[in-house]
């Protein structure tokens, strides 16, 4: 008996089927907005993540040497490969270029509520327009996907912040500051204590004073405050940006949803502007639903020519966390439309009743085992058919078929000829 890898997850068809139909609102509504699906690779350069975050990263990888000597990694996240694939063909592409896809990527670090070392996202990005419209459909996206899902805004809510506010209020003390740092402080700030917290800014150069101004003064969430103390060029621009993405979110009809969230920061040094998380409402949740933002330099970084980029990426592990608090994940459970059931030989007209129903669209089961009645009865009990169609030697005697409701127990005859006509969903009311 082999035992499953740690970190790695089974799902078996009744929990599989509500991540389906998880996945596929998030897609659906994905092509409502007109992004378009990519498919991209398992294994990737492990380069394209160590020249950006150094070999230390290489411990939270799934890398190794391929039989060719090329170090290669199992994919831990998808921006750097998107951003490959615009460079790749970066010239022929329209702009703006808007995809999505959803798969699994892995990485190697501690398991834990809503995270394994494999795991599911769907990402959906937009290349080529800096405009706040650009974040604001993705703000529109995820809020329109979350709803779509049955969750309403007293059940998640979106913390909306600008890196470049918090980069320059750091740049504005007279201090040698190291930004990248204070900032991986701040996106780490809900999880440690406050003292904790401030110390981890006074590592990155601020004095006790400084660190403790810094702190309370983006707690606030006071845009005009912000201003105020750093009335930089960049800082007010970075607001302006900022209002002028929440204004675009007004009009894409999801402004309800977001909240100025200074301390959101995004840990990842790729991102450069708007950036935002997604949250459990009631805290029950406590790990953020999921994030995104800005990573205008990413592609050029890659090199290609500069194109600003924006996108997000729902992980579905915390995903199904905050809908089963919500009680809205879809229901994890088998559901079968039509069993027809055959007794004797009676295959071809079984066969020819199943066809024309699926023709129809229907989720249908017939037997291939060889069962009796009764073994076949409790299999359409346990596949939750809704309608089962018996087929049996003495019903064609009587150019008949016996229709049981399966929820009623009601069951009726009818002309086999007749069944299932030209009905999209023929049932026992159709034949009493």
């Amino acid at each position: 008996m082999y035992d499953r890898i740690k970190g790695f997850r089974d799902f078996y068809p009744e929990e599989m089927g509500a991540r389906r139909e998880a996945i596929d609102t998030l897609e659906t509504t994905a092509r409502r907005y007109g992004f378009r699906e990519i498919g991209t690779p398992s294994l990737e350069r492990a380069e394209i993540w160590t020249d950006k975050s150094g070999d230390d990263i290489v411990e939270e990888l799934y890398a190794f040497e391929d039989q060719g000597g090329r170090h290669v990694t199992m994919v831990p996240e998808l921006t750097p490969t998107v951003a490959r694939l615009v460079v790749a063909k970066q010239q022929a592409l329209s702009k703006p270029i808007k995809w999505f896809s959803t798969r699994p990527f892995w990485r190697y670090e501690q398991v834990q509520q809503g995270r394994q070392r494999e795991f599911y996202q769907t990402n959906v990005d937009i290349f080529g327009s800096s405009e706040p419209e650009a974040d604001a459909e993705i703000l529109a996206w995820a809020a329109d996907a979350l709803t779509g899902l049955g969750l309403t805004g007293e059940h998640f809510d979106f913390r909306v912040s600008h890196r470049d506010i918090l980069g320059g209020l750091l740049e504005s003390y007279d201090a040698d500051v190291d930004v990248r740092d204070a900032i991986r402080a701040v996106d780490k700030s809900d999880k440690v204590d406050r003292a904790e917290y401030l110390d981890r800014l006074v590592d990155a150069g601020l004095s006790d004073g400084q660190a403790a101004e810094f702190a309370d003064l983006i707690a606030s969430n006071d845009l005009d405050a912000v201003v105020e103390y750093a009335d930089t060029e960049g800082v007010t621009g970075a607001v302006d940006n900022l209002q002028a993405v929440l204004e675009a979110a007004e009009d894409f009809g999801v402004r309800e949803y977001c909240t100025v969230s200074l301390d959101t920061a995004r840990g990842l040094d790729y991102y450069t502007g708007v950036v935002f998380e997604c949250f459990d409402s009631t805290g029950e949740v406590s790990r953020s639903i999921f994030g995104g933002g800005r990573y205008d330099d990413l592609i050029e970084s890659y090199g290609g020519q500069p194109t600003p980029a924006v996108g997000v990426a729902p992980g579905y592990a915390t995903l199904s966390l905050l809908c089963q608090r919500a009680g809205v994940w879809p229901e994890e459970a088998l559901a079968t439309d039509y069993y027809v059931l055959q007794v004797g030989d009676t295959h071809p007209t079984a066969a020819r009743i199943a066809r024309d129903l699926r023709e129809r669209g229907h989720v249908v089961e017939s037997d291939v085992a060889g069962r009796s009645f009764g073994a076949q009865m409790n299999y359409a009990d346990s596949i939750n058919a809704e309608t089962v169609v018996i087929v049996g030697e003495q019903d064609l005697a009587n150019d008949e078929v016996t229709v049981k409701d399966m929820a009623s127990g009601d069951q009726v005859t009818a002309p086999v000829e007749d069944f299932p006509g030209d009905r999209d969903r023929p049932t026992i009311g159709d034949f009493e």
